[in-house]
C-alpha cells in the first residue's frame, strides 16, 4: 500500500478514535452538569430538535424537565460513570451502553441506584450529542434497605416497580429459563461494532418509567 493510499484510512481510524472520546466524554460531562444542577450545560449536550415528550421537543423544553424534576425530589445527587462501549452505525451516528452507579439525597432517604443508559448519539456540525438517552433500572433503595426480590425500584413515597435493567437483553430470561449449556455449541465472538446488536439479537427497546 502506498503512502497516499494509506492516508484516507489513517484520517478515518484518527476521526473514530477522537469520536470515541468525545463521546465518552459527553457521559462523564452529562453526570458532572446534573450532580452540580447546571441546567444549560446539561441540556448543550442534546441536539437543538431533542424530543422530550410526544408534544414537546427543544432545550428550553428539556431545561423545563430538568428543573420539574431535579428541584422537588432531590436536595443532592452523585452520578458515577462505570464502563462504557460504544459502536458505530456510521461517521456520524453510533449507539452504546454505559454503566451508572447514583446516590440521591431525597428527603430523609438517601436513595442508592445502579442504572444503564442505552444511548444513541449523532455528529451534528463536527459536534457528538446524545440523541437519546434510555435509562434501564436495576435497583433503587435506601441505602440501609437491601432491594431483595422483585420490584426493586423503591423511592421514597412511591410504590415499587420494575425498572428494565435485563428488558434490552434477551439473555436474562434466556438464561434462567433453560438449563446449563453443557454440550451447547460456543457462538463464534460477535463481529466488531455488532457486539450490542449481536446481544440484543432484535430485541426492542422496553418501554420504562422514568423516576
Amino acid at each position: 500500500m502506498t503512502e497516499t493510499a494509506a492516508q484516507p484510512d489513517l484520517a478515518a481510524r484518527i476521526d473514530r478514535l477522537e469520536s470515541i472520546d468525545e463521546i465518552r466524554q459527553l457521559a462523564a460531562k452529562y453526570s458532572l452538569a446534573l450532580d452540580m444542577r447546571d441546567s444549560d450545560a446539561w441540556v448543550g449536550l442534546f441536539p437543538e430538535d431533542v424530543k422530550v415528550s410526544e408534544t414537546t421537543s427543544g432545550r428550553p423544553a428539556l431545561r423545563r424537565w430538568f428543573d420539574e424534576t431535579m428541584r422537588p425530589q432531590f436536595t443532592g445527587t452523585s452520578h458515577h460513570i462505570g464502563g462504557h462501549i460504544i459502536e458505530f452505525i456510521d461517521r456520524d451516528n453510533a449507539q452504546g451502553v454505559v454503566y451508572s452507579k447514583n446516590e440521591h439525597e431525597a428527603g430523609a432517604e438517601w436513595v442508592i441506584m445502579q442504572m444503564m443508559y442505552f444511548d444513541r448519539y449523532q455528529r451534528i456540525g463536527g459536534r457528538w450529542y446524545f440523541r437519546r438517552r434510555l435509562p434501564l433500572y436495576w435497583y433503587a433503595t435506601d441505602l440501609n434497605k437491601p432491594p431483595i426480590g422483585d420490584r426493586k425500584m423503591r423511592w421514597p413515597g412511591q410504590a415499587p416497580y420494575e425498572g428494565g435493567f435485563h428488558d434490552l437483553f434477551p439473555s436474562w430470561k434466556e438464561f434462567w429459563a433453560a438449563g446449563p449449556k453443557t454440550d451447547a455449541p460456543v457462538a463464534e465472538p460477535a463481529p466488531l461494532e455488532k457486539f450490542i446488536e449481536t446481544m440484543r439479537r432484535g430485541q426492542k427497546p422496553p418501554s420504562v418509567r422514568v423516576r
